[in-house]
């Protein structure tokens, strides 16, 4: 008998009811014992921890200094940023945002990028907010009808507007453009190539693996070069090619042969009772694929999709090889404006590089975590 009502007066130590739990001991519980389990459980990785700590904080200090205590934030021109002891210079950026973020795009449309910034924005938001409705018709519009309406707005020679020349294009315009486009036609092209080199047909097989091992092991750099400067040599006579549509194509294509690697892993690591069950229920081929296979091969690669993704956006960067001025080249070529050619002006324009590309690649990292903990439905711990 457990109820204190059955229990004899005589026999008082029998307990009526649990008692609540105690919480865990202070040392073992919270960040405290998480740091003494690891950070601090021996002699070495304190001494270990002490020594990164020192480090990290030695790094974070300077460049606290450098770009905040004792850096210069108004000025018209060199002259505000050449005395002793300066840190970053911030007007440079200032006097130069509009390229940075347009390249040579005429300064009186600037309008029509900011409005296919917003419109990106305004359309992608809702696909990364997972209780966002109407999820099919905001994929029509941002996949379909946005490329459509990006270009018309920024080529210009329709509806009254100004034709601008893709090579007056650059800063981060050309940057999001060129990592967008190659990662969203990479990510389907991929799955095709990895399907492709799973085939059981000999041909598709051949030609699968025959593309990816060529993408891999040509340089991007190489890929660029040959895109911009001997594609023409091929072309009929008064024939062109627009010189961005080229490096676009060429990254694409780069990137894709990459993720065909990612995606095959994840289609590697799928059980063989996933097909066996999904042919039992008499699924053909790509029902079987887009319903049962892909979907869980999917999820378990969705690092490395995103790790492609944040290399593809980080080697935009190359396309200032072939006079493309991305938003590092755009920078760079700021350097040599003698208007702001001071001691400080390269590591500033360095730095404010490293802190946007750090911006879009930590969120590219983070909201894939989410993602991952968010599908992990089937591996609760």
């Amino acid at each position: 008998m457990t109820d204190a009502t059955f229990i004899p007066a005589d026999r008082p130590f029998v307990r009526a009811a649990m008692l609540a739990p105690e919480p865990p001991p202070a040392a073992v519980a919270g960040f405290s014992g998480w740091a003494r389990a690891n950070l601090f459980s021996g002699p070495f990785n304190t001494l270990l921890t002490l020594v990164c700590a020192a480090g990290a904080a030695y790094v974070a200090w300077v460049l606290v200094d450098f770009m905040a205590l004792r850096a210069v934030w108004t000025g018209a021109n060199r002259e505000a940023c050449v005395a002793p002891g300066t840190g970053a210079c911030w007007p440079f950026i200032t006097a130069r945002f509009g390229q940075l973020l347009y390249g040579f795009y005429p300064a009186d449309q600037h309008w029509r990028p900011a409005a296919v910034f917003f419109v990106a924005v305004a359309l992608i938001a809702p696909l990364l907010i997972p209780s966002a409705p109407h999820k099919k018709l905001n994929a029509l519009l941002f996949f379909v009808a946005f490329p459509i309406f990006a270009f018309v707005m920024l080529r210009g020679g329709l509806f009254g507007l100004r034709p601008v020349e893709t090579r007056a294009w650059g800063g981060l315009l050309v940057t999001l453009v060129v990592a967008t486009t190659g990662i969203v036609a990479s990510l389907p092209l991929g799955v095709l190539l990895a399907l492709g080199r799973r085939s059981k047909l000999p041909l598709i097989r051949f030609l699968s693996i025959a593309f990816i091992e060529f993408w891999r092991g040509v340089p991007l750099i190489t890929v660029l070069f040959f895109a911009t400067y001997m594609l023409p040599l091929f072309l009929p006579s008064g024939w062109t090619i627009d010189g961005l549509l080229r490096a676009l194509v060429g990254v694409a294509l780069f990137s894709a042969a990459y993720m065909a690697e990612v995606v095959r892993g994840g289609l590697q690591a799928i059980p063989k009772g996933q097909y066996e069950g999904a042919q039992a229920l008499g699924l053909r081929y790509w029902p079987m694929m887009l319903l049962i296979v892909l979907p869980q091969a999917l999820k378990l690669v969705i690092p490395g999709i995103v790790n492609t993704f944040i290399g593809l956006f980080k080697d935009t960067t190359l396309v200032a090889i072939v006079s493309i001025f991305d938003f590092l080249g755009i920078i760079r070529a700021g350097f040599a404006d003698p208007n702001w050619a001071t001691p400080v002006t390269v590591y500033t324009g360095f730095a404010f590089a490293g802190v946007v590309y750090f911006i879009f690649c930590y969120g590219m990292s983070r909201y894939s975590r989410f993602v991952e903990e968010r599908l992990d439905t089937g591996h609760k711990r």
